[in-house]
């Protein structure tokens, strides 16, 4: 065999080992506004021009958050996600809160359902969950 048939035999086997390397997995992407009835999105949020805001009375018709790049906004609280990891299809938060009364650092564990789903677990309250839904506004 040739120089050239060599050369060209090892980059090929060099692309098929690459290519058969695995991709690193992508991160979930948190963003969005989260209800915990996808039927109620509409009444818990609102859209005003390119910010999603809560509705006056959306406490009355069920939780939510907005999740942006490195925050999250809760009715009453605002935090600052400090680190983030993902062990399998849970994604694990920690994160500086702030309220009207107080600041604290809050530990966020969610289990991706799918692409529009997550349920936030309580770690050591075994059956506490609740399911939220990525709303389309």
């Amino acid at each position: 065999m040739s120089n050239l048939g060599r050369l060209f035999v090892s980059k090929a086997m060099l692309a098929g080992m690459l290519l058969a390397l695995p991709a690193p997995a992508l991160a979930f992407d948190l963003t969005g506004a989260w209800a915990s009835s996808v039927d109620q999105c509409g009444k818990v949020f609102k859209k005003n021009k390119n910010q999603t805001t809560f509705t006056q009375d959306s406490d009355v018709y069920g939780a939510g958050f907005i999740a942006d790049a490195n925050q999250l906004r809760g009715r009453n609280a605002k935090c600052t996600i400090k680190s983030r990891k993902e062990a399998g299809d849970t994604l694990h938060l920690l994160a500086g809160c702030a309220s009207d009364i107080m600041l604290q650092n809050v530990q966020f564990s969610m289990k991706v359902l799918d692409n529009n789903t997550v349920s936030r677990l309580f770690p050591g309250m075994d059956g506490m969950e609740i399911t939220y839904y990525r709303c389309t506004l």
